[in-house]
């Protein structure tokens, strides 16, 4: 009985959760006609199909891999994937695993479906954002709004006298407004964005997405007119068109690049003004002398501002809100979101000699500690035989395998001397002859069993090389390359503030990265090359198969 998986998908807003059932109900029933043996169900809900970072599809392909179905049935060839280049991926992929693809719109699919529908679907969705881009241009040249809206305004929904929806209205929001207003005066007086939002926060009042305010949702880019301090909507200009966005193809993220100045359209709309023309030319003034001062004489601009990268710097958070712990002053580390948002009551700071002090001291004594290392080692010597046994499990499979398909091909050949004819046997015959030739690979590359590689005095080792990781840094020619190292040991480090008043202070939990720690206990070890690439292939499985990282107390 063959196993079957179902995979759906639903994007746009215009679609619901209904659709998936849908599409789930329509291929149950093909799978019951058919008396296969459902699997597994595998749905995406408001994704894309431009993409293919979507959960749903990574599971379902995960899956397929490791052998946990024979088909896989969708509505259409365009729920897995509308990009060329993805859906022939994910054929690959599956034809690699030995895996049917079959649609309800298409039947099976085969190479000219791959060829053809990849290419008409990648063509729809052109077409389709082509058709979405002529329609906002027309709104916008009716002093409609072009998508989105802007924080001081209300969208307005009308109807015509046929009846037909009028959509892109606007008008202004008198308590946003307000708010709006008074982040211009307050700016153009000389206070800063950090300095606006933080009592923004303070005075619990709503930011643009519902939530806190952040100092970038005031001052964002002023080349590209984002930001509330750029947007000239509120001097009654509506600009359209000023970026465009694609999507990384590797990531599936959208990426915001500036169009030409011939592509921007700008139209008037006078009664959306929230802002008086002199107060926004104040503001820009103020832009402008500190876009000036960032620059220079010399012309180095803010790189010549910069802050040196310091030991621990972006491993280090906050224990309240999980945020980052920047630089506060010269020599001091503090909650980021403390200081900038206000949404944070963590705002206890220190040193940062201290802090590196602290820390190296740590992952010199107590990181790896003897009397758990015997304990560790064998949890990693059961952990690295059960996937040693797993992997020859795998590899027995292979072989019946490759003998009952040695058998078939034999059968064939007798049934050709018997007298059938070639051409019945003759797709059989490839089919089995290429999937033997695939085993043989897989057998062949399959290497033999390796020792677990794990020294009695790896702690001691360990605690030698990090002493003289710390001497290092205080060597210039070697400073670069002993922090590096000395940063591969940790995951984060979570400062939590503890006591009242004056006796307040910061509690250090390091968080060790296993492969990093046991890499370097290992280091000083005198072993062949081989012996090495083992260590180092056994420590990258068993940090990511279900090690957690050490973790303790300074």
């Amino acid at each position: 009985m063959s196993r079957v998986a179902i995979y759906a998908r639903y994007s746009s807003e215009q679609q619901r959760d209904a659709s998936i059932e849908d599409q789930v109900r329509l291929c149950k029933e093909r799978v019951s006609r058919e008396g296969w043996k459902l699997s597994g169900v595998y749905t995406d809900h408001g994704v894309s199909g431009a993409s293919l970072m979507r959960p749903g599809i990574q599971q379902l392909m995960q899956d397929a891999l490791s052998g946990k179905f024979d088909i896989i049935i969708a509505e259409a060839l365009d729920r897995l994937s509308r990009d060329q280049e993805d859906i022939a991926g994910v054929f690959k992929r599956l034809r690699f695993a030995s895996v049917s693809l079959l649609t309800l719109s298409e039947g099976e699919i085969g190479d000219l479906h791959i060829g053809l529908k990849g290419t008409m679907n990648a063509l729809f969705l052109k077409d389709l954002a082509d058709k979405t881009r002529r329609g906002l241009r027309g709104r916008v040249e009716a002093g409609k709004s072009g998508g989105g809206n802007s924080y001081g305004y209300n969208v307005v929904n009308a109807m015509a006298a046929d009846g037909t929806a009028l959509r892109g209205g606007r008008n202004i929001n008198a308590q946003q407004a307000a708010i709006v207003r008074r982040i211009f005066n307050e700016y153009a007086d000389g206070k800063s964005p950090k300095a606006i939002v933080k009592q923004f926060n303070k005075e619990r009042i709503p930011g643009p997405s519902g939530k806190g305010w952040g100092p970038t949702t005031v001052y964002g880019n002023r080349d590209r007119g984002t930001g509330i301090l750029n947007n000239e909507l509120y001097i009654g200009r509506l600009v359209w068109n000023r970026l465009r966005y694609v999507k990384d193809p590797d990531t599936g993220k959208r990426i915001s690049r500036a169009n030409p100045e011939a592509a921007i359209i700008v139209k008037d709309v006078p009664e959306l003004r929230i802002i008086e023309q002199p107060l926004w030319d104040r503001v820009k003034a103020r832009q402008g002398a500190l876009a000036e001062k960032l620059r220079g004489k010399d012309g180095a601009g803010i790189w010549a501002l910069r802050r040196p990268r310091y030991l621990f710097s972006g491993l280090m958070k906050c224990g309240c809100c999980g945020g980052g712990f920047v630089k506060i002053s010269k020599d001091h580390f503090g909650c980021a979101a403390a200081r900038d948002k206000g949404t944070c009551t963590n705002l206890t700071a220190i040193h940062r000699e201290r802090l590196e002090a602290t820390v190296l001291g740590g992952l010199q004594d107590r990181l790896m500690d003897p009397a758990l290392l015997d304990i560790f080692c064998a949890e990693y010597a059961r952990h690295i035989n059960r996937l040693r046994m797993e992997r020859t499990a795998e590899s027995a499979g292979r072989k019946a395998e490759l003998a009952k398909i040695t058998k078939d091909i034999d059968r064939c050949i007798d049934s050709i001397i018997g007298g059938v004819p070639p051409a019945q046997v003759k797709d059989r015959m490839i089919a089995l002859d290429a999937r033997k030739t695939e085993l043989e690979s897989l057998i062949g590359s399959e290497s033999a069993p390796q020792p677990v590689l794990l020294h009695p005095k790896m702690s001691e080792r360990y605690r030698t090389q990090v002493a003289e990781l710390r001497e290092a840094l205080n060597d210039d020619d070697r400073r670069s390359e002993a922090g590096e190292i000395i940063r591969s040991l940790i995951e984060k480090i979570v400062l939590s503030p503890v006591g009242i008043g004056k006796a307040r202070s910061l509690v250090i939990d390091l968080h060790g990265q296993l492969a990093g720690i046991l890499t370097l206990g290992a280091a000083a070890k005198k072993t062949g090359a081989d012996s090495a690439r083992v260590f180092d292939q056994q420590i990258k499985m068993v940090a990511g198969a279900g090690f957690e990282p050490t973790t303790f107390r300074l």
